[in-house]
């Protein structure tokens, strides 16, 4: 009798850790789907919900962690850039930026919903619509005479539209 509760123990464990290894392979060939494997993977793979997470579930934890991201460089740029701007239209244009960032973390907030709802043609039009803001900043930068795009919010903006771009190619996975 003594045997029967290591059985059981040996069982569970072995489960889980198949589990664990199984949700891995899930990981990777998902993220082989995308075009930033290695960000993918580095994601998912830190986040304690990825384990149980399924292909949706996993859309949804990218699309939390570029929500991050956004949410993060507005922080940035309206607390560090706008306090050392000292001409009023760069002022200006990094409240703007700051705003726009804004927009594509609420934009990715929608893409978690609608993967709720499982509305995928939403998910990804609020994807692409996160993907773009980052442009619209940068453009207006272009439009405004004299000023020079930060090298601090360029890095933001590739970061920001990798990040996207993994959600893109998860939600490609989840329409086939």
């Amino acid at each position: 009798m003594a045997s029967s509760p290591i059985f059981l123990l040996l069982l569970i464990l072995s489960s889980t850790l198949l589990s664990v290894k199984s949700n891995t392979t899930t990981i990777e060939s998902t993220c082989k789907t995308t075009n930033y494997y290695d960000l993918c993977v580095s994601a998912l793979k830190s986040d304690p919900r990825s384990p149980t997470a399924d292909t949706k579930g996993l859309a949804a934890i990218m699309a939390s962690v570029g929500m991050t991201n956004a949410t993060a460089t507005a922080s940035f740029i309206a607390k560090n850039l706008t306090a050392t701007a000292n001409n009023t239209v760069f002022r200006k244009v990094l409240k703007d930026c700051s705003d726009k960032y804004i927009l594509a973390a609420d934009s990715l907030r929608l893409t978690i919903q609608d993967l709720d709802d499982e509305a995928y043609d939403y998910a990804y039009m609020h994807v692409l619509a996160a993907q773009d803001y980052p442009n619209v900043c940068r453009n207006i930068f272009w439009r405004a005479k004299g000023l020079v795009y930060p090298a601090e919010i360029s890095r933001c903006e590739v970061s920001l539209r990798s990040i996207c771009g993994v959600v893109s190619g998860i939600l490609d996975r989840l329409a086939e």
